[in-house]
């Protein structure tokens, strides 16, 4: 206790981690389709979650949602955002906080390193999975398995207080750091500098006026989303449940059924009718409480009939499609 400062006086080491981000990569493109294949199709923030995030902030084009993430600093205020030293980060200047809601239902797959803001927050997501931040691009990794580099002095990169700077990079530059930098043969621009309380409260008295007018016109533009929803009946989400019996298909002598093992939706069919499939042959895919879950024969025979179609729901038990025995 003696050794405590006065808040006023406080002085925090903070590096600026320069990262760089494919803005909209296209494995962000492929988790919101497939959000829209196998979970809601008609979701406020689909197809496209940087128009979303536009909207939703007033902004009049998504060239200032761009202009905006890569010009603000996003200071890490918390680590392993569930998992693998994915950083919990805020802009330090208030008129860069771009607010969104998340996913409702939450995506069953974000590629490992995507970038999304979800309320006030920015995430870069440390391994593949679940997630419900809206996009904005993808990253460099977050945690290194294996190595320990000039970057990675312990497996997580990031440190608290640390603030995140992006720049822009294409899709194959991206990859191919991506390959480069967990074996120390790409490496970030850092730079060391410190965080005043002191000074920040002072740029904060001094930027009211503007800081103000942001919060503001962000805050109406947030009310008019939610308004809208309510309108359209979009506010509260249920999904449609298939409430068929679980036997909805007479079968032959020869014929069985292959069924859900879970309650879910149909991601993908990975077969058609009349094809020949193996004992063990995934048959389809299902996405259920954020897993992707594969469904197999139990024996060999040939397709007869697919009963069921992509993205729609299912309950545990129900048939998805039947499967005639060799003859």
């Amino acid at each position: 206790e003696q050794e405590l400062q006065h808040a006023a006086d406080i002085r925090v080491p903070s590096r600026i981690v320069h990262l760089p981000l494919s803005w909209n990569d296209p494995a962000c493109q492929q988790a919101v389709e497939k959000y829209m294949q196998s979970v809601r199709r008609d979701a406020p923030w689909c197809p496209d979650n940087i128009e979303f995030i536009r909207r939703i902030n007033g902004l009049d084009s998504v060239e200032e949602v761009k202009r905006i993430l890569f010009s603000a600093k996003y200071v890490v205020m918390g680590l392993g955002d569930v998992y693998l030293g994915a950083p919990v980060a805020t802009p330090l200047d208030p008129r860069n906080r771009l607010v969104t809601t998340k996913y409702n239902p939450a995506r069953t797959w974000t590629a490992e390193n995507s970038v999304g803001i979800g309320g006030a927050y920015l995430c870069v997501y440390g391994m593949e999975g679940p997630g419900g931040y809206q996009f904005v691009g993808r990253t460099v990794q977050m945690w290194n398995r294996y190595h320990k580099t000039a970057d990675f002095e312990q497996p997580w990169l990031l440190r608290f207080f640390d603030q995140i700077q992006f720049y822009e990079v294409s899709e194959t530059e991206l990859q191919q750091f991506r390959t480069d930098f967990p074996k120390g043969k790409f490496r970030l621009r850092i730079e060391q500098t410190e965080f005043s309380l002191a000074e920040y409260e002072q740029f904060l008295d001094a930027n009211k006026a503007s800081i103000d007018a942001f919060t503001d016109r962000r805050s109406l533009a947030f009310r008019e989303e939610l308004a809208r929803w309510k309108a359209t009946g979009q506010f509260h989400y249920q999904s449609d449940q298939v409430t068929e019996d679980a036997t909805t298909d007479t079968l032959a002598d020869n014929e069985f059924a292959i069924e859900s093992p879970a309650a879910g939706s149909i991601w993908k069919l990975a077969v058609a009718e009349g094809d020949q499939v193996a004992s063990g042959q995934v048959v389809a895919v299902l996405e259920s409480m954020k897993m992707e879950i594969e469904v197999t024969a139990g024996s060999s025979g040939v397709v007869a009939r697919i009963l069921r179609r992509q993205g729609q729901q299912i309950q545990a038990g129900q048939s998805m499609l039947v499967m005639a025995r060799p003859s």
